[in-house]
């Protein structure tokens, strides 16, 4: 059958699964606003670029985080794929795209993402909105290429969802000039094989790491990276039962965005610190075990060594571009995430002994009662003014089950302290970079609501995030999706004041902070509700409470907007 590129590039997407084309349009893409028209593929309008990749990467982690490591499984059973698919419009679009790929680039997520640009045959007139697309996305993605004619589009398609689909997961690129997209093709769609399975870690390593870990002087430190809650559920439950069989300590990687652990198990400590000293005081072990880690870098970087000398390390993962990459790894295993530690749990549960486990709890439980007791809040309370911890303690008694989505930034450690998440509850920002949370909610929102057993999705996400994109919440507002989004406002980039005294030291009295504080005041709930969904001015644990459980029970977006203390 005779078609053209556009129709082609439709009828592919269908083909391999992808429900939800994201985008923002322009005229490059009107032959795909033609084409998909009249189709099974819904399109999710964002009034911005950024917008739209961050809503198609909060969707296909969600999807990932659910099918785990049986993507494979999906792709033979032709089923909907945990993928995201994004269109954006020639150079500006895209570079306006880029801050939500790097988030998504770092998240792992499995997106496809193309965008329009001007024909093959005039490219070197440089036309207006004209760039290299290519150069533009290459650092953040696994592959980046523009297809040059029709003929070729079939073969590298096929490759973009094969790419974004093998672990470790990732973003893809593909320019699609317009003369492609409106050329005729009668090529048949190609088909989408399942992607290669590296599985189970090499024997010898396995019996290497399991000596260090037997052997080891006191509790080992086992360090939980977001690649276990990619792997999915079962990936989780193998690492849960890995750590109970090495009698260890466990924590969580910096800028961790999911629950790699459960956080009310007996042997879970706390998220890693994301300074150097935090980090020193975490790896200071015998014996270190860093499993699906990805951030095992303070924020800032460091100059002297995090890990010490005398420590063993071990590293288990996917993806061997992370593994011994910063720390030299004593042992490094490579292969599926589950697979591995199921071997590594057998191998360590049988030759470590009851008493010695026993020895190595009560060393946790010691670690755990000497460490001070988090910080979530600052000040006297005042005016209703929440605490951090009140806060994430008060959506947590009205919807402990909910899925969250975390931007909140300063409130993102009581997140992790209060909420007692467990396995695929939790999609955060990855990056450090601000204005991708708004977007992914209503992205995992609509992964969610496509459930046949939907949990409420919350997003939390901090006021000077919100701010990045509020006209987010038109495109939840356009799709009907159900979404409750709670902004942590403090009235002020907090962060930029914590780190304006850890860079130059000093205290809150020694400086202005310049450009940190929103005055004047900035109405949150009627922004909400001039995109058309419900906005409140929540003040107080009565009122959070109250209005949240409203919130969920009413279909459609809701903005609840919570002073908290700073």
């Amino acid at each position: 059958m005779t078609r053209s590129g556009a129709e082609y590039f439709v009828e592919a997407m269908a083909s391999y699964g992808a429900e939800y084309l994201f985008g923002n349009p322009g005229t490059t893409e009107v032959p795909i606003m033609e084409a998909i028209d009249g189709t099974d593929i819904e399109y999710r309008l964002g009034l911005q670029e950024d917008v739209a990749v961050g809503m198609a990467s909060g969707y296909a982690c969600s999807r990932r985080d659910r099918v785990g490591s049986a993507i494979g499984d999906a792709v033979r059973s032709d089923e909907s794929l945990p993928v995201g698919v994004v269109n954006l419009h020639v150079a500006p679009g895209m570079a306006h795209g880029l801050g939500n790929l790097y988030a998504a680039s770092v998240s792992n997520a499995p997106l496809v993402v193309t965008a329009g640009c001007h024909r093959t045959d005039v490219q070197h007139q440089e036309p207006i909105l004209h760039g290299d697309l290519v150069e533009m996305t290459d650092q953040f993605t696994k592959w980046s290429a523009e297809v040059k004619r029709v003929g070729s589009l079939p073969e590298m398609l096929r490759r973009a969802f094969k790419v974004a689909l093998t672990p470790p997961t990732g973003p893809v690129f593909l320019a699609l000039p317009l003369d492609v997209l409106l050329d005729e093709t009668d090529a048949p769609v190609a088909p989408l094989t399942p992607p290669p399975s590296l599985g189970m870690a090499d024997a010898h390593d396995l019996e290497r790491a399991a000596d260090a870990i037997v052997d080891a002087d006191g509790a080992p430190t086992v360090v939980v990276g977001d690649q276990i809650a990619w792997a999915g559920s079962d990936a989780v439950e193998e690492a849960t039962r890995f750590a109970e069989a090495a009698g260890a300590a466990v924590y969580g990687e910096i800028l961790q965005s999911n629950v790699a652990f459960p956080m009310e198990h007996d042997q879970w400590v706390a998220v890693s610190g994301a300074t150097a000293d935090g980090m020193r005081s975490v790896n200071d072990t015998d014996v270190l075990v860093r499993i699906g880690c990805s951030t095992n870098t303070p924020t800032l970087g460091f100059t002297d060594p995090v890990v010490g000398p005398e420590t063993t390390v071990v590293d288990v993962g996917v993806d061997t571009w992370e593994l011994g990459k910063n720390d030299p790894a004593d042992v490094s295993l490579v292969g599926e995430i589950e697979a591995t530690l199921g071997a590594l749990a057998d191998a360590v549960d049988s030759r470590v002994t009851d008493a010695e486990r026993e020895r190595r709890l009560e060393a946790v439980r010691a670690t755990k009662r000497d460490r001070p007791a988090e910080s979530t809040s600052a000040g006297p309370e005042s005016d209703g003014r929440l605490s951090k911890a009140g806060l994430i303690d008060g959506i947590r008694s009205v919807a402990p089950d909910a899925r969250l989505v975390d931007e909140s930034v300063t409130t993102r450690r009581a997140v992790f302290s209060e909420f007692g998440l467990g396995p695929e509850q939790l999609h955060g920002n990855k990056s450090g970079g601000l204005g991708y949370g708004l977007p992914a909610s209503v992205g995992v929102a609509i992964a969610e609501n496509d459930r046949e057993d939907p949990r409420p999705v919350i997003g939390v996400i901090g006021d000077g995030s919100y701010l990045y994109y509020p006209n987010t919440i038109y495109s939840a507002v356009r799709h009907d999706v159900d979404l409750t989004v709670v902004v942590a406002n403090n009235a002020n980039y907090r962060i930029l004041k914590d780190n304006t005294m850890r860079v130059l030291g000093g205290s809150e009295e020694d400086y202005g902070f310049t450009a940190m504080d929103f005055d004047p005041h900035i109405d949150f709930a009627a922004n909400a509700e001039s995109h058309g969904a419900t906005g409140v001015d929540v003040v107080g644990r009565e009122a959070l409470e109250e209005e949240l459980a409203a919130a969920i029970d009413e279909r459609g977006p809701t903005v609840l907007n919570v002073p908290i203390r700073d």
